[in-house]
């Protein structure tokens, strides 16, 4: 068990009042004793944000970017240790903490870089002598609540590119994964991030989440996780004037075509539906076949389920974790009952898994039905489990129907060996992301990532559009004319009138020089040096020497 897990604040740990439990979903074993935040210590971690934000806005870029390397070679060094953390907090297999890890990675080196870059605009003004261009600000007080499943990658997509923009952050993690958010923080203060840069405050979501978000001091709320939340916190922020970045849920699909390499398809089909026991916004939840080939699909897929292993995640065969805790093992159960009174028929799974030491954690059997239709719940619902859902169409044009026709928008993947059929599914399918002959999962920083519908409301993480949502854009124009000039009004009008001041502005003339004459005649400005080239002029003429 860790020591007792506390809030950060101002650049230092705290922890004062009440506590909370953080067990591990494998085991049922205590992790590690948390410190509930308090109202007096949530506006303590503002206060310090607000304290923070000028010296931290006005520090350069490139310096800034610094601090982030540093976190990314102090994570690189910790990569283990913070992997076994994630896997014994949240349960995810040891291969796929590393890479939660190795997220985070990437993202901090790939926002670094975006300290020398962060690339504004300039355009041409409709007036003469001006100067115009746009470049970003940050937006003050960064509000950063993160879901539990990936409990460092996901911080990192909102909390590293918040920083290089120079906003400072108060972050809120799910207090299913307050331990692995502690040791984040640790690779932050040891890289040299300025104390009140980032603030950790724990607690559950309905308390201490939505105190943070209606805070009269933060200025914008990025949020992940359910939709349910997501809504209250989307109402909350426009209640109270924030800007509010969210990302919710998804129901997936994986198209698998007439044309397609079925053992590939199949492939891709357990690596998305069941990695992090299905407990990802991109899990593939749906499988949309065409009628021809879903029985060797079907049968593939059985084979390949059957040899997937149980167990925890820090056991080296394991390739199916445990679910969270009791309350999504409930839920997951819950749906597979009603997908049977729907008239779905069940192949493999429906129930959970307690054999050996798996019967004190939260495991569920991968799960697969079929006989679905598309208006069923189960292929409606975002289940958040190790279940999927088998449905037939007869064409590309029906199966990307169904998958369109769905609450959420986050992620569809299309498996075809045709490229007639592959552009035209990335042009019809109306989701945020699109793989071809890939499944659902596996994003790049360098990329953005989002969705439609109700997966969120327009916001991109990780790419240089991540930029977009955690600064604002400021228009500047430089007018050295030396006189008023009038934009907006009519065109017409405005080139009709006479400058003014004219004849203290350099004159150039449109004449063509010829022989022996220079190239512009300039009038009206600079008489000394005018001045001296002509008595040079004349001293050549007489003879004279030319210094």
């Amino acid at each position: 068990m860790s020591a007792e897990t506390k809030n950060f604040i101002a650049g230092k740990w705290v922890a004062t009042g009440s506590t909370f439990g953080s067990v591990n979903p494998a085991t049922g074993e205590l992790v590690s004793r948390c410190a509930e935040a308090s109202q007096q210590e949530l506006d303590a971690a503002v206060a310090a944000a607000c304290d923070a934000f000028p010296a931290w806005r006005k520090t350069p870029p490139p310096r800034r970017a610094e601090t982030l390397f540093r976190v990314a070679e102090l994570l690189k060094a910790r990569k283990d240790d913070l992997a076994r953390w994630i896997t014994v907090e949240m349960g995810k297999v040891t291969m796929e903490a590393r890479g939660d890890v190795q997220e985070a990675i990437d993202m901090a080196r790939y926002m670094a870089g975006e300290g020398r870059r962060m690339f504004g605009h300039t355009a041409p003004s409709e007036l003469p002598d001006k100067f115009c261009m746009s470049l970003r600000d940050p937006i003050g007080v960064v509000a950063v609540i993160t879901p539990w499943n990936f409990p460092i990658a996901v911080p990192s997509w909102k909390i590293l590119p918040a920083f290089v923009l120079g906003n400072t952050v108060v972050w809120k993690p799910s207090s299913d994964t307050p331990v692995c958010a502690a040791k984040f923080v640790e690779a932050f203060v040891e890289a040299g991030l300025p104390p009140g840069v980032l603030n950790l405050v724990l607690g559950k979501g309905a308390e201490i989440g939505d105190a943070l978000v209606r805070h009269r001091d933060v200025r914008l709320v990025t949020f992940t996780g359910s939709n349910e939340v997501g809504h209250r916190v989307s109402v909350t922020a426009a209640e109270t004037g924030k800007r509010c970045a969210l990302e919710m849920g998804g129901k997936n699909a994986i198209i698998v075509l007439d044309d397609a390499d079925l053992a590939l398809a199949v492939d891709g089909i357990v690596w998305s539906a069941f990695g992090t026991s299905g407990q990802r916004c991109t899990a593939a939840s749906r499988i949309i076949v065409h009628n021809t080939v879903r029985g060797p699909l079907t049968e593939l897929l059985l084979e390949r389920i059957k040899q997937l292993k149980i167990g925890n995640g820090l056991d080296p065969p394991t390739t199916v974790g445990p679910v969270i805790n009791h309350t999504a093992l409930e839920k997951i159960d819950r749906y597979v009952h009603i997908g049977l009174d729907e008239g779905a028929r069940l192949l493999i799974g429906g129930e959970r898994f307690s054999k050996g030491d798996c019967r004190r954690g939260c495991f569920y059997r991968p799960t697969v039905f079929d006989n679905v239709t598309p208006a069923m719940r189960i292929a409606r619902d975002e289940i958040f489990g190790p279940v999927v859902c088998i449905i037939e169409a007869d064409s590309l044009e029906e199966a990307v129907a169904i998958n369109n026709d769905v609450p959420y928008g986050l992620v569809s993947s299309i498996y075809t060996q045709n490229v007639d059929r592959a552009f035209t599914a990335m042009r019809e399918l109306t989701t945020g992301i699109v793989y071809v002959n890939a499944g659902t999962i596996g994003s790049e920083v360098q990329l953005p990532f989002g969705g439609t519908r109700g997966t969120g409301n327009g916001a991109r993480e990780a790419g240089q559009a991540a930029l977009d949502t955690f600064s604002e854009w400021k228009t500047v124009y430089v007018d050295y004319s030396g006189r008023l000039q009038r934009a907006q009004i009519d065109t017409e009008t405005r080139h009709k009138e006479k400058p003014q001041n004219e004849n203290s502005r350099t004159q150039i003339s449109s004449v063509r020089p010829g022989p022996g004459k220079t190239a512009a005649r300039i009038r009206g400005r600079f008489p000394r040096q005018q001045h001296r080239r002509a008595h040079a002029r004349r001293n050549v003429a007489q003879g004279g020497h030319r210094h």
